[in-house]
């Protein structure tokens, strides 16, 4: 912001004794483009010349302009040279925008150049520091109030590879206040022009960046209209008659000062110089940020990165420690040191990243019908200012692939992505490394040393402003659910933001939706208890086999933006709290409880990001249906009815729903045989194809949560007839908590009566449910269409609440203080499966572990559960048969009479299963080491 004292000398024009405007300082020297047939006649085969050796790739969007033909818009570059302004004349004429090398000419404005664009470092200039033509636009904006600018910043990219520190290429190819020499330029045309990138910002106002450099001048506007003094608009009505026709030959915005109109020289003058300068500041600081943000920062090579970390004090101290520790030389532990520097640290290439890039271009054609991306504009408006953490879910090995590549494409730097060292395999682990990942270990809790590593690597990559992208569920999902976050890589983050870093973090939570996924038959047999298989690149390319049987669109979706900051603020987590030289700091309990916070607040919002999909749409409604199948006509009805629903209480302002109607789902799904439509003469049937049932609960369980209140509310009036309101309350406060621990649900438990009476609210406008005397619902006419529709809009959430009636059924009959954590995943587990064979056509759910884990971790986190910190023994009382009570409400007795026969396991058969459970568990680890 100018200073006050500053502002009246910069907008006060100085006046002779006469009454005229005079001239303070030296002018600015201009001289504007020429519009002579030979220099037009010079651009034209410019241009064709250009166009034959450079292919420019379109990064962003275009720029929106309005309809006012009285706006000027100018296109704003840092650098001047030759090749950028031919090369944004031809972007300009290629995709339909006001062009940039055709001369602007405003009469009642004094304004007359013959280019649109705006060269802000300008060796031709005599003030080398000041852009002419941004100058003049100054004045003629301070003089005229009217008078409508906009500046289009312009970003131009030969080549997208980040600069390396001491590299003969950056200096060849550096940028400087110099004018590009001619083998600058041919090199950049020759040897970079199929890989160059132009990016149009959002157009920008130039009266407003004005005012903004104003902000807090009470006096500002009387300042403005103060310029143009009756004195001046004299002295403007005689520059009417100046020549200002150009002799220049080349495109130049550097021109005499005797061709300069009078309100000009006054506004150029050292009275308005530090305001162009500010503002010529402002732009450049915009047009850095922005490259920084496409290319990433300044990189080391990775044996210097891999020195810089061993040596630096913290992991100095650490080897210090670790030798201390252990016993051993330090030589020793710094040798062990950079082993482990060399396991992680990735080794950035540029040909392998546009190798992949042009590969993945043809993969997704052949993969996907399509990727759609949503939100990404938020991310590119955080992008220059903020330190970018990626969080997304884990769905597939494709998620590291798909999430670098639509950030690439769209104009983005490329995230550094930690990946598993499981894909650190011959051949594929090299060409990753290559692609910007870096591999840590799946576990290394009590290796302090490898730790210290990590972190002061994790604090290295931050502190250079390179964007992080981690996947916080710490695996790929098998069920198509969130899995429980993982602090690990989450705590460093914040640990290396208390430790100091350059730009505040920002955590991006992203969803990655599927229509089909290629490990979908691994996942069933993973659930069922077959062993996982081991990465390599042969089993990499037994998967790509299947390419020619894969379809559909895949779908990213970026979520709301959580701010590291915001949540130090709620916590009270002092900035900078830890030592900048450690990395063995530990957090306190407060900034433990802040990164627990930040987890569940992660998978919330990447679940409010989700997108319901024809496949997913089509998946909830026919698994909920009996046999997974439906009469057309019904199918088309129910699918409407999910689609109404969503629309009318939207999950969150981020989801996407589908805009397909109902029969365009349907025939979607055959397309990509997932359902079958059998012909018949009172109506077509439609169903599920051959074994597909186990592999659409995946998709299903992507959007579950967006539809399970309304079903939890269907279950309750269907399985009852008629309940009370008040009734119904009671027991959506017993059993919300465990529906939210396993959803990531959004909605507060102190307002769910809130949420509840809007979504029943929806019932009743659909006829699903009535309300009668005295706040009770009730179910609608049994042989009405809406009661149908009733029970399958209830199914969904049933197996969620058996799963919990069968844990708590065999944890009452066992007792308590007999069985630990890890005994009663397991057993349920193997009840799952006996469950889902016997009764519900082998669908995963019933046996995923890591749903049975949750749900124990949601009662020892409500205290119904408490876990003895040695033996890992529950314990618990009486409250347990409180819950199981409440879930007779929405299951059938039919279901409770089978769970409870299910979880009947005498002690010998408890022991028998136990010791075989630890039996296969040693095996496979055997099979590990």
């Amino acid at each position: 912001m100018i200073p006050k004292f500053l502002k009246k000398r910069i907008f006060k024009a100085p006046v002779a004794t006469d009454g005229t405007a005079k001239t303070v300082g030296n002018a600015i020297a201009t001289k504007p483009y020429s519009n002579a047939p030979i220099n037009q006649l010079y651009r034209k085969l410019s241009g064709q010349m250009l166009d034959i050796a450079v292919k420019p790739k379109l990064l962003g969007e275009l720029p929106e302009f309005d309809n006012d033909d009285q706006t000027l818009r100018f296109y704003v570059l840092q650098d001047y040279s030759r090749s950028n302004s031919i090369l944004i004349d031809l972007q300009t004429q290629e995709h339909n925008l006001p062009p940039a090398l055709v001369g602007v000419n405003d009469a009642a404005h004094n304004i007359k150049e013959n280019a649109a664009i705006i060269f802000l470092n300008h060796p031709s200039a005599k003030d080398s520091q000041l852009s002419p033509r941004l100058s003049r636009l100054v004045s003629a904006v301070l003089q005229y109030p009217e008078l409508k600018v906009r500046l289009v910043p312009v970003s131009i990219l030969w080549g997208r590879a980040p600069e390396k520190e001491d590299s003969l290429f950056k200096l060849l190819t550096a940028d400087n206040w110099q004018d590009p020499s001619i083998t600058k330029q041919l090199f950049n045309i020759g040897v970079m022009g199929r890989d160059t990138f132009v990016q149009f910002h959002p157009p920008q106002d130039l009266r407003t960046i004005i005012n903004d450099n104003l902000k807090g001048d009470v006096e500002g506007p009387a300042t403005f209209d103060s310029v143009a003094t009756d004195a001046l608009k004299a002295d403007l009505t005689a520059a009417d008659s100046l020549d200002t026709e150009s002799t220049a030959t080349n495109s130049d915005d550097a021109t005499d000062a005797a061709q300069i109109p009078n309100y000009a020289l006054v506004a150029s003058a050292d009275s308005n110089r530090e305001l162009v300068r500010m503002l010529q500041q402002q732009l450049s600081i915009y047009l850095d940020k922005q490259r920084a943000s496409m290319l990433g920062p300044d990189l080391s090579d990775r044996r210097n990165l891999v020195d810089k970390l061993v040596y630096s004090p913290a992991i100095k101290h650490a080897i210090e420690m670790e030798a201390a520790e252990k016993g051993t030389s330090v030589r020793e532990a710094r040798s062990q040191a950079r082993g482990y520097a060399n396991e992680m640290v990735n080794d950035y290439s540029h040909s392998i990243i546009r190798g992949f890039y042009k590969f993945l271009t043809w993969l997704w054609t052949q993969l996907y019908d399509g990727v759609e991306v949503h939100h990404f504009e938020r991310v590119r408006d955080l992008a220059t200012d903020y330190e970018l953490i990626y969080v997304p879910c884990h769905r597939s090995h494709v998620d590291y692939l798909l999430l670098s590549y639509v950030i690439y494409k769209r104009g983005l730097s490329i995230p550094y992505v930690a990946a598993g060292d499981n894909l650190d395999v011959p051949v594929l682990g090299p060409l990753l490394r290559g692609a910007v990942a870096f591999y840590i270990r799946r576990s290394f809790r009590g290796n302090a040393l490898y730790t210290a590593v990590l972190r002061e690597y994790m604090h290295t990559l931050i502190t250079r402003n390179t964007p992080i992208e981690y996947f916080i569920e710490g695996g790929r999902s098998r069920s198509g659910r969130l899995l429980p976050p993982k602090m690990g890589m989450l705590a460093m983050t914040v640990h290396s933001q208390l430790r100091h870093t350059n730009k505040p973090v920002v955590f991006i939570p992203t969803y990655i939706g599927y229509e089909r996924i290629m490990e979908g038959g691994t996942y069933v047999g993973e659930l069922k208890g077959k062993p996982k298989e081991s990465e390599s690149l042969i089993g990499l390319l037994k998967v790509g086999r299947k390419i020619e049987r894969i379809f559909g669109n895949v779908h990213l979706s970026f979520g709301t933006p959580l701010h590291l900051s915001d949540f130090m603020t709620k916590f009270d987590v002092p900035a900078n709290s830890l030592p900048a030289d450690r990395t063995d700091t530990p957090l306190d309990d407060k900034t433990s409880a802040m990164v627990d916070n930040i987890g569940v607040k992660v998978m919330q919002h990447i679940n409010k990001a989700a997108v319901v999909t024809p496949v997913s749409l089509l998946s909830l409604v026919l698994l909920s249906a009996p046999k997974a199948a439906l009469d057309e006509d019904i199918c088309r009805e129910q699918i409407a009815l999910y689609q109404g629903l969503a629309q009318q209480l939207s999950y969150s302002e981020d989801t996407v729903i589908t805009e397909m109607s109902p029969q365009q789902i349907i025939d979607y799904g055959i397309k990509l045989k997932l359902i079958e439509r059998t012909p018949h003469i009172l109506g077509d049937i439609i169903q599920v194809a051959g074994k597909q049932a186990a592999l659409l609960s995946y998709f299903r369980n992507n959007i579950l949560h967006v539809f399970i209140l309304l079903s939890f509310l269907s279950a309750l009036v269907a399985r009852n007839g008629r309940i009370e309101r008040s009734r119904l309350d009671s027991i959506a406060e017993q059993l919300y908590p465990f529906l939210q621990s396993e959803l990531f649900l959004y909605y507060p438990a102190h307002g769910l009566a809130e949420t509840l009476n809007k979504k029943i609210d929806s019932l009743l406008s659909h006829g699903l449910i009535v309300e009668l005397s005295d706040g009770v619902l009730s179910v609608p006419e049994s042989n009405s269409k809406c009661y149908q529709q009733l029970q399958v809009l209830a199914t969904p959430v049933e197996q969620s609440l058996e799963r919990y009636f069968m844990t708590l059924a065999l944890l009452a009959q066992q007792g308590s203080g007999n069985l630990t954590e890890n005994e009663v995943v397991d057993l349920c587990h193997l009840l799952g499966q006996r469950l889902s064979v016997l009764y519900a056509d082998d669908i995963p759910d019933f046996f995923d572990r890591a749903l049975f884990t949750s749900f124990i971790s949601a009662l020892t986190r409500l205290d119904y559960l408490q876990k003895d910190d040695e033996t890992g023994v529950l314990t618990f009382d009486h409250r347990i048969n409180d819950i199981a009570h409440h879930a007779k409400y929405v299951l059938t007795p039919d279901m409770m009479q089978i769970l409870q026969q299910v979880a009947s396991l005498d002690e010998e058969e408890i022991t028998h299963a136990i010791t075989e459970i630890s039996n296969k568990k040693q095996r496979k680890f055997g099979r590990k080491r």
